[in-house]
């Protein structure tokens, strides 16, 4: 690539890490009042007034949270900073799920390794229960150094996963093409660390180092700018608009996930003809963003 273009790129990073941060701390809930922390005991923290959460993971169990509220669409952000050091076979999520064998989901899932090798961004969509649509990247950073803005904006034309207000992923709503799409279930914000050194790292191959526990994530600015249901009650049936409602990419934010998507993207159900030996699923022939 060009050196121009490169240099183009990172002031073009530079710029969105700086708009992230400041969207996610001037807009920041509280998480006394936003969330329960619902497993683990003492293993979940809520510090700084409410601004910030920890969750811990030892050889006896892990640790989570839960949203009060659910949501049918909106604009989910957290920073978050990861263990540092050898974190293999942890996972650390970020999610939206709704509950029920036939769920939704919306993942966001950073599953550890080794000191010195980078975490795995994994993404996943379930629609009635159903996923089977990852997608897995590597970060253009170290995300265990400093907060880090994580985004899901779910709205009825499309999900847009975001890293730090970059795009990495974009799901697309094809219902009208026969692919099923989360649109009626409202859904809540998890957050968990847990051992999965089972499959977590390296297919498995390297597990968790339990000498080197307590092992601890930590999150904060937490926010939801989104529709919030109550029974028949829908927050978002007052007249306003929000800008995430018809959010898509342009072009800048089209040139962004392309340069994701060609230099830290490892993995993409929609390339995986040995996993879908009958044809691939049906948006991976449709255009992505």
């Amino acid at each position: 690539m060009d050196s121009s273009v490169i240099r183009v790129n990172r002031e073009m990073l530079k710029v969105l890490v700086i708009m992230a941060y400041l969207l996610a701390a001037s807009s920041a809930g509280n998480f006394y009042q936003d969330v329960t922390i619902t497993w683990g005991g003492p293993r979940g923290q809520i510090l700084n007034g409410g601004q910030t959460l920890s969750l811990s993971l030892d050889n006896i169990s892990g640790s989570g949270f839960e949203s009060n509220y659910q949501f049918l669409y909106g604009r989910f952000d957290v920073q978050l900073k990861l263990i540092p050091g050898d974190s293999a076979g942890t996972v650390t999520t970020f999610f939206l799920s709704s509950q029920g064998t036939a769920h939704d989901e919306i993942d966001f899932e950073f599953l550890g390794n080794s000191s010195g090798q980078p975490y795995t961004v994994h993404t996943n969509v379930f629609t009635q229960g159903l996923g089977n649509r990852e997608q897995q990247f590597k970060l253009w950073f170290d995300p265990t150094i400093d907060f880090h803005t994580y985004t899901i904006i779910w709205n009825s034309q499309r999900i847009i996963y975001m890293v730090d207000n970059i795009p990495i992923r974009v799901f697309t709503n094809y219902i009208a093409n026969g692919v099923s799409y989360p649109t009626s279930q409202p859904m809540k914000v998890y957050a968990s660390l847990w051992n999965a050194d089972d499959w977590a790292t390296q297919g498995g191959r390297v597990k968790t180092n339990w000498a080197l526990a307590p092992f601890t994530a930590t999150y904060r600015y937490y926010n939801a700018d989104a529709c919030m249901i109550n029974g028949m009650t829908n927050s978002c049936n007052d007249g306003i608009s929000r800008p995430w409602q018809t959010q898509g990419l342009d072009a800048n934010g089209t040139n962004a996930i392309r340069w994701v998507q060609q230099n830290y993207m490892i993995y993409d159900y929609c390339t995986d003809f040995k996993r879908f030996p009958m044809g691939l699923p049906t948006e991976c022939n449709l255009p992505r963003f």
